[in-house]
């Protein structure tokens, strides 16, 4: 097992998932134990914490599509130590494909591949697109890594997956056809990713405070202010997902998918201004591979780079419009 596959087992070990696998949350206390494991791996380790958000939303969709009979075989499998994802992006060219029972085509960012044992893909089927949990041991994937050479995230292992002609079981298709981009949980799923954005920003103000305290350097007033400012950040980040995890059982419709996309973009702005506040506090040493700031610059700085941005600023920017979002104390 790879490092980061072990850091992953342990990750959703600590958490409890293996023996109790996360289902959607039913009130805002059950969200924020939900989205805590999440915050405090993106402040350890963001290329951890995005194989483990993956995990828990690809276990959240099979216990809410799946049969009794499939949920059944997960908490088995999770009970064996297995680790799950989710690959959805299409192989340019050659999407993914499902026909007579066999797969041809391709995944690309997929995540954890070569890391992971199941993943829960989209696949094209003349009913409509159908999510398969895919047991990778039986399934397995070619998986073309030369692809992923990024500046941050490397030890996420997000490649390129490839089947040709490959069986796939009957109990491997998961809910009814188009199930997977339902709503609120496919935009609104998306304050899981936020959260482990929010732990990269503490893990910022910590390296770089750290940073600072050992080199006597924290006194001094210009870095003071930087370390206010990555303060206050941080903890408006983490405000920010708290407030929008309780706000998603007061809202309803728009409201409350608007909302998520209000996080997104107040937290990505947020990281954006933090990379800035670090690099400038801690300097060239900060760049030094050695130097733990070097990782999480890197990481946080692709992982932010998320889908369709302008697309949430529409939503928001509608959603202000409408009346759906005010500020409030």
């Amino acid at each position: 097992m790879t490092e980061i596959a072990e850091a992953l087992h342990a990750a959703i070990a600590a958490a409890g998932w293996h023996v109790a696998p996360p289902r959607d949350p039913g009130d805002a206390a059950a969200y924020l134990t939900l989205l805590r494991p999440l915050y405090a791996a993106g402040r350890r380790d963001l290329p951890l914490g995005r194989l483990l958000e993956g995990h828990v939303d690809a276990v959240q969709i099979v216990q809410r599509y799946g049969d009794v009979g499939q949920q059944a075989a997960l908490a088995a499998a999770l009970a064996g130590g297995a680790m799950l994802g989710v690959w959805n992006a299409a192989l340019p060219g050659v999407p993914l494909m499902l026909d007579g029972g066999r797969l041809e085509g391709g995944k690309s960012y997929a995540s954890g591949a070569g890391v992971l044992s199941h993943a829960l893909v989209t696949a094209d089927t003349p009913a409509g697109q159908q999510l398969l949990l895919l047991d990778l041991a039986s399934v397995v994937p070619a998986i073309e890594r030369d692809w992923w050479r990024v500046t941050g995230m490397q030890r996420s292992e997000t490649h390129q997956a490839r089947w040709r002609g490959a069986a796939v079981p009957d109990d491997a298709l998961i809910g009814a056809p188009g199930c997977y981009a339902t709503e609120p949980h496919f935009s609104g799923g998306a304050l899981r990713f936020v959260a482990v954005h929010a732990g990269g920003i503490a893990a910022l103000f910590d390296h770089t405070r750290d940073h600072l305290v050992a080199a006597a350097r924290a006194d001094d007033p210009f870095q003071a202010a930087r370390l206010a400012e990555l303060f206050a950040l941080a903890a408006g980040a983490a405000a920010t997902v708290r407030d929008t995890a309780c706000g998603w059982f007061e809202d309803e419709g728009e409201a409350r998918l608007a909302r998520v996309a209000a996080a997104r973009l107040a937290v990505t702005e947020a990281a954006e201004r933090a990379i800035i506040l670090a690099q400038q506090a801690v300097g060239l040493l900060g760049q030094f591979l050695a130097h733990p700031l070097a990782a999480t610059l890197a990481d946080l700085s692709v992982y932010v780079r998320q889908p369709a941005p302008d697309a949430q600023r529409l939503r928001v920017g509608r959603a202000v419009r409408d009346g759906l979002l005010s500020p409030d104390l």
